[in-house]
């Protein structure tokens, strides 16, 4: 085995097989937390009539969410940094049971939005995973095991689908929520007995008016990209809440970088490196929501229309279950493209294969295998771009501050993600037909949102050239590293 470096941690020195379990806990729990996003989708249409309550109404179970994800996994990624990454993600999985249970009793719309909330707060469980993994796995194991933690987004996203469409047509809708309960309980056990807890705690106290800020900031922002369409793009309401994000968020970032020990270190946040990973993430998650938008509805969509595949909602669920094992499946390869080449190329790499495969949708509408297939090389690029941008950040920024570094990119693939809900939205809302008295998107409204994910991909691609490229020692382990750095020869490996 390799010789330990004196930076590793216990588990690295102890073997491969505390590494694996670890993964495979971190990445369970991922599973557990990307279930939550979908578990509601097959319900949507029904939730007026279960919770009694109006569609407008009922949509804010989405929204409380996507809302309270948002600001929770900046701040739970500082206070992870601060207090311990362990200790943040129990209590996150443990908000998600607790929000699941709310849920699992709920009969009203307040409390379904009260449970909704609190799962949406588990969102920073994802990357206090990946920062556990930067301190406890050694560096030649980290790129394949934080693809492998990232592909439990895509596997929790594209299973979570097809399983809540056939538990809510067999079951009561409460099982949903029982079920994501139980899941949520079995990681809190497991994280509990087989995640250690990270020594590198730098301590220091909690920047209360950065939290607020920032939070009433993208709160704003979200909530007039989110509810837009529904308030009207020139209402009073929609104008308000963008122009509060707009005096709020840049006081929040000058009161930001004169704060001794801030939520979001700004200054970090602006080393090239980290800040290109930030927009590509922001590309990366405006992509990613054409695939969702347009995939289900094309195999939904009645025969008649000439383009829909007249799919039901289960077997539209299962034909995008293959995406998340697809992207768990390209971990291994987007890690050895990491390693050998730099994050950079993976990251340039997965924005290739993404344009391509949203070409390939775009000439491979006629039939559900074909579409999978596409919607697969989306996946497949997804796959490669997820697992690269928490490496370039890792690569820039202290141990300290890595849980509130990855917590940041994935806020902004969440920004990507709701923007692109919103212009798609708006889009397909103007690029419709008459269907027997009901207006569908239009073929020509699908493409264009397909044509949109080229775009983004592109963008990500351009983004993505700007980032300097690691030097060759960063790809060396940390003993090798720091060997070459004062002058020694490397550590020799003994097997």
């Amino acid at each position: 085995m390799s010789f330990p470096s004196p930076l590793t941690s216990e588990a690295e020195a102890s073997g491969g097989r505390n590494v694996n379990v670890l993964v495979a806990v971190l990445a369970f729990t991922g599973i557990a937390v990307a279930l939550v996003q979908t578990l509601i989708i097959p319900i949507i249409p029904h939730l007026p009539e279960y919770l009694h309550a109006s569609a407008a109404d009922a949509a804010w179970a989405l929204t409380a969410t996507l809302l309270c994800g948002a600001v929770a996994t900046p701040v739970m990624g500082r206070l992870g940094d601060m207090y311990g990454k362990r200790r943040m993600l129990l209590i996150g999985v443990a908000v998600l049971v607790a929000g699941s249970l709310v849920c699992a009793f709920s009969e009203s719309l307040t409390t379904m939005i009260v449970g909704r909330a609190m799962q949406g707060l588990a969102n920073g469980v994802i990357p206090l995973g990946v920062s556990i993994l930067r301190d406890e796995v050694p560096a030649e194991k980290l790129p394949v095991s934080t693809a492998v933690m990232l592909g439990s987004l895509g596997v929790g996203g594209a299973l979570g689908l097809p399983a809540s469409a056939m538990i809510a047509d067999t079951f009561d809708w409460h099982v949903l929520f029982w079920t994501s309960a139980a899941l949520g309980a079995v990681a809190l056990l497991l994280v509990l007995l087989l995640v250690p807890e990270s020594k590198a705690r730098p301590g220091g106290r909690v920047d209360v008016p950065g939290a607020l800020g920032m939070g009433i900031g993208l709160v704003c922002l979200l909530l007039g990209v989110s509810k837009g369409a529904d308030w009207g793009w020139g209402s009073a309401t929609t104008l308000g809440v963008f122009a509060v994000a707009l005096i709020v968020l840049p006081s929040w970032g000058w009161f930001e970088l004169r704060t001794p020990q801030p939520m979001v270190d700004l200054r970090t946040s602006s080393h090239p490196q980290v800040l290109f990973a930030h927009l590509a993430g922001i590309a990366f998650g405006f992509s990613l929501f054409a695939l969702n938008l347009v995939l289900p509805q094309v195999l939904q969509l009645p025969k008649i229309t000439g383009y829909g595949l007249g799919e039901s909602l289960a077997t539209a669920g299962l034909a995008m279950a293959p995406q998340g094992l697809v992207m768990m499946a390209v971990a291994p390869f987007s890690a050895r493209v990491t390693r050998t080449r730099g994050p950079k190329t993976t990251l340039m790499i997965g924005a290739v294969v993404v344009g391509v495969g949203y070409l390939l949708i775009m000439v491979l509408m006629s039939a559900t295998w074909t579409l999978i297939l596409a919607s697969c090389v989306v996946a497949m690029g997804v796959g490669f771009g997820y697992a690269a941008l928490p490496t370039l950040v890792m690569d820039s920024v202290p141990a300290s501050e890595t849980a509130a570094a990855n917590s940041l990119n994935t806020l902004m693939r969440s920004i990507g993600t709701t923007t692109s809900s919103a212009v798609a939205g708006v889009l397909l809302a103007h690029m419709t037909i008459d269907f027997h008295g009901v207006e569908v998107p239009s073929e020509n409204g699908l493409r264009a949102v397909l044509a949109i994910g080229v775009g983004a991909a592109t963008v990500a691609l351009a983004v993505a050239s700007f980032i300097p490229r690691r030097r060759p020692e960063a790809a060396l382990p940390p003993a090798n590293a720091i060997a070459e750095k004062v002058g020694l020869s490397p550590l020799p490996d003994i097997d």
